[in-house]
């Protein structure tokens, strides 16, 4: 989020909105993570609203990432997302406002490194040994460099 707010500083006017809808129970991307990449980048949040009050509610929802390209909403009902009712998203509103002043480079929390995933003795790697174990860091590192990368889109 912090990298997506600092480029929409290139495009978006000077007092103008973004909104962002995440899912309450969102793991990936929570919500003092949206407000305070936001904040970083100098937008200020205006109010949260719950989705399904928004005026656009009824929108085509998405993951936002490569999820996208197997997973799409059915036309009916919106809901065909495991774990993402629209009833729990909320819209996180903020408005475009600029100091003058030039920003530093952007903080970016890097991921664990693979020898620090291949050490992991809890979480999903409890129960794990050998091969299997080595699997499950080297995909984890493959998504955390990914994502980072900021091509985990599309």
């Amino acid at each position: 989020m912090r990298l997506f707010f600092r480029a929409l500083r290139s495009f978006v006017k000077p007092g103008g909105f973004v909104k962002v809808a995440s899912n309450m129970g969102a793991v990936g991307v929570r919500y003092s993570y949206i407000v305070g990449s936001a904040l970083e980048n100098e937008f200020l949040h205006i109010e949260t609203v719950p989705f399904l009050e928004w005026h656009l509610h009824r929108y085509g929802r998405s993951y936002g990432d490569k999820r996208d390209v197997y997973k799409r909403p059915d036309a009916k009902n919106n809901q065909s997302y495991n774990a993402q009712a629209a009833d729990r998203d909320m819209v996180y509103c903020f408005c475009f406002a600029p100091s003058g002043e030039t920003l530093g480079k952007q903080q970016v929390r890097l991921p664990p490194t693979l020898k620090t995933l291949k050490s992991c003795i809890d979480g999903p790697f409890k129960n794990l040994q050998g091969m299997a174990k080595e699997n499950l860091a080297n995909q984890l590192f493959k998504r955390f460099a990914t994502e980072i990368s900021g091509t985990h889109v599309g």
